[in-house]
């Protein structure tokens, strides 16, 4: 069975950017994936050290949720992540789990050859979505991850990626907000056709084997 994880960045649960990985873990569902989210605000994940264990060993020092969250990170075929906008870049915690998956990267590269994609939104409507996408996409590169976007392959381009935002009017004054990304169609659409597009990727890799 093809497994597809999300992990949230945001540091409020449930919320905007738990919507948009869902969007795209339901659209992967349908297309008969399996699929997890896991919440990085539930799990106990330690700062690194620095203690350069992981270049002695492919393994951390570190007791904590990592355990769990590794293992699980290694047997997906895919991974998405997502994280909303802080001063223009990822949320604190995701930034965490970043560095906390050091141990996958210095000695081997265990996620390898993996599909991976982002999903991102700020309040404002160019509020720092692609340095923030940028960040998360080179993060997974680094990782050796195939990266996939939310682009249809015979559709027009509506976006530079699953991007969401609040930002929903200006009268000249002041401006209006959405009450959920959920309402912003064009992120939703892009969020879903990136859980289509990362298990159709998954499908041709497994044929090329």
């Amino acid at each position: 069975m093809m497994k597809i994880l999300g992990i949230n960045g945001s540091h409020r649960k449930g919320k905007n950017t738990a919507k948009m990985l869902m969007e795209a873990l339901s659209a992967a569902r349908a297309e008969g994936a399996e699929t997890e989210l896991i919440e990085l605000m539930d799990c106990d994940i330690k700062f690194c050290r620095a203690c350069n264990h992981c270049l002695q060993e492919t393994k951390c020092s570190i007791r904590d949720d990592m355990d769990v969250i590794g293992p699980k990170l290694i047997a997906a075929d895919g991974i998405v992540i997502g994280s909303p906008v802080y001063w223009l870049n990822v949320t604190a915690v995701m930034k965490n789990f970043m560095d906390r998956t050091r141990w996958m990267h210095m000695r081997e590269n265990l996620l390898e050859s993996k599909v991976g994609a982002v999903v991102t939104h700020a309040g404002l409507r160019n509020g720092g979505q692609e340095l923030t996408a940028q960040a998360l996409e080179k993060f997974l590169r680094g990782h050796g991850l195939f990266l996939v976007d939310g682009r249809g392959p015979r559709e027009p381009i509506f976006n530079a990626g699953a991007f969401g935002t609040m930002f929903d009017g200006f009268d000249g004054a002041g401006i209006s907000y959405k009450k959920s990304v959920a309402e912003d169609g064009v992120a939703f659409h892009m969020c879903g056709q990136t859980g289509r597009n990362m298990v159709h990727l998954i499908n041709r890799q497994k044929k090329w084997k």
